[in-house]
């Protein structure tokens, strides 16, 4: 390997071809819902597999896209709460969970999801041995180690959501401030899907013009222009749609829905997702936190060594310290 590629790179696993683009969806609520119709709807798979336990309501989703079929170039769509239907898919994204009760701890809510995964995962892995597991339930990081744990996969075959939605969400308030597109702002959010996030704000540029080197403050404290709200928007952003609307949907099925493409379509393309992340950046915690990765049809191949600022680094460790004490206390 080159210096160059050895340098930017941990290697995680070699590319393999692609063999399937079966996907199952599992929970048809509205963040799997949105998934689903996202892969639909932009081609990502033509053979889409849906589980639920609610079988009234997975029979009526089932309808009314079999319905659209003719608007969705005759896919192959199946749903049922029996496991075998997921046989040989390539990719299964996991979508279900339990809400959060009024008063309960986070460590109570990661417990009573961690014992849904375990219906959930082995029974996936039983009929689709050589599958790639994405999990989009939250939360997404920690839930991520537990279907790891429950899986038995090689790190590899086992992400999480992450922060891609982060990371959207950070490039398009950039964009907003600055009157340009959003694929034109280059940005990422890393560590953990929720509060205690990571803004590299170090490496935001425009065109490979880091915002950095106009303004040396930009993020901190104090910075004139405020972009540190930018960071505290994308936090809140969940909670205040929450709040409008009573859920978040399309945005997170968009970005499942561009995670599964590049993994179907062998794309290599560069996302925030949550990998396993002892033994880099000097973090000796086994937890699974968003950094940039490389993913093609063998899951994760690589992972982007970013070359963060000390604050950086130090709101990295601070997060993985937090996910490995809560993860201390779920019994898997």
């Amino acid at each position: 390997m080159a210096v160059t590629s050895k340098n930017l790179f941990r290697v995680v696993t070699e590319p393999c071809p692609v063999t399937s683009n079966k996907v199952t969806v599992v929970g048809t609520g509205q963040v799997g819902m949105a998934t689903i119709f996202s892969l639909l709807a932009q081609g990502v798979s033509n053979d889409i597999c849906m589980i639920d336990m609610v079988e009234d309501k997975l029979q009526g989703e089932l309808m009314d896209l079999q319905h659209g079929s003719l608007f969705l170039n005759n896919p192959k769509i199946t749903a049922s709460k029996e496991f075998k239907t997921t046989a040989g898919s390539k990719l299964c994204i996991v979508t279900a969970g339990v809400r959060q009760k009024e008063g309960e701890s986070r460590l109570k809510l990661v417990q009573r999801n961690a014992d849904v995964f375990k219906n959930i995962i082995p029974n996936l892995v039983q009929y689709s041995p050589n599958t790639i597991l994405m999990i989009v339930s939250n939360p997404c990081d920690i839930l991520t180690y537990v279907a790891w744990k429950l899986s038995g996969l090689p790190e590899n075959r086992v992400l999480g959501s992450g922060t891609n939605l982060d990371s959207s969400r950070f490039r398009f308030l950039i964009s907003k401030k600055l009157g340009t597109s959003t694929s034109s702002v280059h940005g990422w959010i890393i560590g953990e899907h929720g509060d205690s996030s990571v803004p590299v704000w170090s490496g935001v540029n425009v065109a490979g013009v880091r915002l950095k080197d106009i303004s040396p403050k930009l993020g901190t404290d104090d910075d004139p222009e405020c972009w540190k709200v930018i960071h505290r928007d994308v936090v809140q952003s969940a909670y205040e749609i929450i709040k409008l609307k009573g859920f978040t949907n399309w945005a997170i099925g968009l970005s499942a829905a561009a995670l599964a493409n590049t993994i179907l379509t062998n794309q290599h393309n560069v996302h925030a997702v949550s990998v396993l992340v002892k033994g880099m950046h000097n973090l000796d915690q086994e937890v699974f936190l968003s950094l940039p990765a490389v993913l093609g049809s063998n899951g994760v191949e690589k992972v982007v060594l970013q070359k963060l600022a000390s604050n950086e680094r130090c709101a990295l460790k601070f997060t993985a310290a937090m996910l490995e004490e809560i993860q201390g206390g779920i019994k898997i």
